[in-house]
């Protein structure tokens, strides 16, 4: 089981908390969370895990104001945009359930150059950027729950249509936080994903 560290990065005035596993040879992946959630969403659930034991460089980060990270006068695009350059990470793929999937999506179509693949989960805000998602050229996995109420399904298929050669998983019977619903069929399809795109 490969140990997961906290660390704490400073990104201007904020004190960003992280949890990390894996290898710093594997690709980098960058965890955010949704509104209700935080870094520590991902230990619990054991995505840190399965990511550093299959080599990846994974992440997982509190946005400020939630989990361990303070409001400090940054938005997340900026914290997101720091934690790549003080990490050093090599055009991380993010992952982004719900808030964190708006702000994935905002961050990709802002800041290309900076984003080797995005993983959206009931993204929240698709409609606003309709007339951009076809600018989105990295691999992307896209996961609905069939029950989600908060995110309708309809966004789940405008990024689909929208985003060349996307792929999308679609978890029957789950919620708005897919992932939760079905952690076993949620790593599967992250680590095939990732394997298929990064090795």
């Amino acid at each position: 089981m490969p140990a997961i560290k906290q660390k704490t990065v400073q990104v201007g005035p904020c004190e960003v908390n992280t949890l990390h596993a894996g290898s710093r040879k594997g690709k980098d992946i960058l965890l955010l969370h949704g509104m209700s959630f935080q870094a520590e969403t991902w230990r619990e659930l054991g995505t840190l895990e399965a990511l550093g034991k299959a080599g990846y460089d994974a992440t997982a980060a509190d946005m400020p104001g939630f989990g361990k990270t303070a409001i400090c006068g940054k938005g997340p695009d900026k914290v997101v945009a720091g934690l790549i350059e003080c990490e050093g990470m090599d055009r991380p793929v993010l992952v982004g359930p719900s808030m964190g999937g708006r702000i994935a999506l905002h961050f990709t179509l802002d800041h290309p150059e900076l984003v080797g693949g995005l993983v959206l989960i009931g993204c929240v805000s698709v409609e606003e950027n309709r007339d951009r998602l076809k600018n989105i050229t990295v691999p992307t996995l896209i996961v609905w729950g069939s029950r989600d109420h908060i995110a309708p399904m309809s966004n789940a298929e405008l990024l689909h249509k929208e985003v060349k050669d996307s792929k999308l998983l679609i978890i029957d019977g789950a919620r708005h936080p897919a992932y939760l619903d079905n952690p076993e069929l949620w790593h599967r399809e992250l680590l095939a994903f990732m394997k298929e795109n990064y090795g």
